[in-house]
């Protein structure tokens, strides 16, 4: 299910970009994504740790998630045309490995429970928002962004 919110999001992502320009797309999809998971984090850290609450925060995480990796790739491989093909096998490798990373830590932390998984994923989360907002900056005129 969770692939198919991330699929079904992504097919936006062309429309999307198109109205309101990547970087905004990027910055709004980003905050919905943490603050989906971030949400997530405190209704599990409470005691709800229903597999239904679980499975319907991260529909619609990665449902965000849908909109950033694509739109965030166009914009990684923007200045890189001549080397594109190197650029996309380092993003690739990359997304593998921090991912490896990210599980091996968090695998540390098992209890038999959802939590620490929930909380690797919202502290990737919070990490995606703080860098987006640190490269992005804040949102520029509409007119502008749409423009890119």
């Amino acid at each position: 299910m969770n692939a198919v919110a991330f699929f079904t999001m992504s097919q936006l992502t062309g429309r999307l970009t198109e109205r309101y320009g990547l970087r905004r797309v990027v910055r709004v999809a980003v905050i919905s994504y943490a603050t989906t998971i971030v949400a997530l984090l405190a209704v599990m850290a409470s005691g709800l740790q229903s597999l239904w609450v679980l499975a319907s925060f991260l529909f619609v995480g990665y449902g965000f998630l849908g909109l950033v990796i694509p739109t965030t790739s166009v914009l990684a491989m923007d200045d890189h045309g001549t080397i594109a093909g190197t650029a996309s096998a380092l993003m690739g490798t990359l997304h593998f490995a921090i991912g490896a990373m990210a599980m091996a830590i968090s695998g540390l932390f098992f209890d038999g429970t959802p939590l620490p998984m929930v909380t690797s994923i919202a502290v990737c989360a919070v990490l995606a928002l703080a860098l987006t907002h640190l490269t992005l900056g804040r949102d520029e005129q509409p007119a502008r962004a749409a423009a890119e």
